[in-house]
């Protein structure tokens, strides 16, 4: 059968669509703008019509109906990592949460620890030889739709068709339904002068020719945006954003002094504009690889001169981060953060950043603690830690003894605090 008659056999409508789904079942939905609005919205509009349907998803963008705590026991979202559209529902215990290492969730799947019984994706047009792009969220997708029992794309022209391990055949598609609504776009985070002043610092220890991860928030683009000088810079991460893409476009990223994968940038899913996501269409610059690829510690590793930006909430004396709570409060997941700073520290040349405004409220807390406040869920361990970065300066941990990283973390403090935490250090005997 050629490829077209096959995919118009395989083309239904968003309802009819919706009935892959049996009761029971665990659907996977990609990172972020890769989840298909139209299916979600299908499933929300049926979602009484079932019985425990979980649908997992790293990184929920949109309030759909059924995100709804009274309709629980039907169609419950369980987070592989809170956004905003999920974060209530955490913080009031109707939404699960499954605690992970973004780069192994594929494994997890692979393995049966984590259920994928149907996968709802969008999707580029297809190709002349059969095949669609998953090309905004790659990340655990691809390993669900090896193991799923259905795959339901949402094919968009919005979407753009890129390079990498990021293609799906008709052959194993279960249904498709089109839509051409603009895809999400989602604008760089608001910077200030902390920002601005970490941003700098970190920038100043990024040398030219480095590779770089670059998280999401406004200290990562609050770097970015000081780059704009350098030579040679290339892109191994997991997010590609507005912000790399500037780095792109002023020439400060050309990925030619890469020795892992040289003149080529690598991503596991995007987060952007409109003009991004064009700047993506079979972009041969460009390759979107599944997570377990582009996060494995060992795989980004190989890049001499790794440099990994991430943020945290908080962070202890000893250097451990909570980076995605508030106490036992759930704010966020683990992400790639854990990830990256080990393939940091892996590199040759490589330095992992940790980047945190030294309070919060209005210079009322500081975010630099003697121990991390009860429950809080630590995102990256004392043992990993390298270079911590406040608005006041850079602490090096790695390789230092704890008092010596209680006196490296203090003197990065906001001021007004820093009597006060070398007090409660020496309590605890780290001073």
């Amino acid at each position: 059968m050629q490829m077209r008659d096959l995919y118009q056999q395989k083309r239904t409508t968003a309802a009819e669509a919706i009935r892959h789904v049996k009761n029971g079942d665990f659907i996977v939905v990609p990172t972020g703008v890769g989840e298909p609005p139209a299916l979600l919205t299908a499933l929300s509009d049926q979602r009484r019509d079932f019985l425990d349907v979980k649908v997992g998803q790293i990184l929920a963008m949109r309030k759909y109906a059924y995100l709804d705590p009274e309709t629980v026991d039907h169609v419950r979202h369980v987070a592989f990592f809170y956004g905003g559209a999920s974060r209530a529902g955490g913080q009031a215990g109707w939404i699960d949460f499954i605690p992970n290492y973004f780069s192994e969730i594929p494994a997890q799947i692979e393995r049966g620890q984590m259920a994928a019984d149907v996968v709802f994706s969008m999707a580029s047009p297809m190709d002349d030889e059969g095949f669609f792009a998953l090309s905004l969220g790659v990340d655990y997708t691809m390993a669900a739709v090896a193991k799923a029992r259905a795959v339901v794309l949402e094919v968009n022209p919005n979407v753009p068709y890129a390079f990498g391990e990021c293609r799906v055949h008709i052959s194993q598609v279960t249904s498709l339904i089109e839509s051409d609504e603009p895809v999400l776009e989602v604008g760089l985070p608001k910077i200030g002068p902390v920002q601005e002043a970490i941003g700098k610092y970190v920038a100043d220890m990024i040398e030219d020719g480095s590779t770089l991860q670059i998280g999401y928030g406004g200290i990562p683009d609050a770097v970015v945006m000081q780059l704009t000088h350098k030579h040679d810079l290339g892109i191994h991460t997991e997010m590609i954003g507005d912000g790399i893409l500037s780095l792109v476009e002023c020439g400060a990223v050309t990925n030619r002094r890469k020795n892992y994968l040289p003149g080529k940038m690598i991503a596991t899913f995007a987060l952007g504009s409109k003009k991004l996501y064009r700047f993506m269409e079979r972009n041969p610059m460009l390759e979107m690889h599944p997570v377990n690829f582009t996060n494995d510690p060992a795989l980004a590793g190989l890049n001499d001169n790794m440099v990994a930006i991430n943020a945290t909430l908080q962070i202890d004396l000893l250097g451990q981060c909570g980076s995605e709570s508030l106490g036992s409060a759930p704010f966020s997941g683990t992400g790639g953060q854990s990830d990256f700073v080990r393939a940091a520290n892996r590199s040759r040349g490589g330095k992992a950043f940790i980047v945190v405004p030294s309070t919060a409220r209005n210079d009322t807390i500081s975010r630099i603690v003697p121990v991390l406040s009860p429950g809080t869920h630590v995102s990256t361990s004392k043992n990993d830690i390298n270079y911590v970065v406040t608005e006041y300066g850079v602490a090096q941990l790695r390789g230092k003894s704890a008092k010596q990283r209680a006196k490296e973390l203090i003197g990065i403090a906001h001021p007004d605090f820093r009597e006060e935490l070398t007090a409660q250090a020496r309590l605890i005997h780290l001073l």
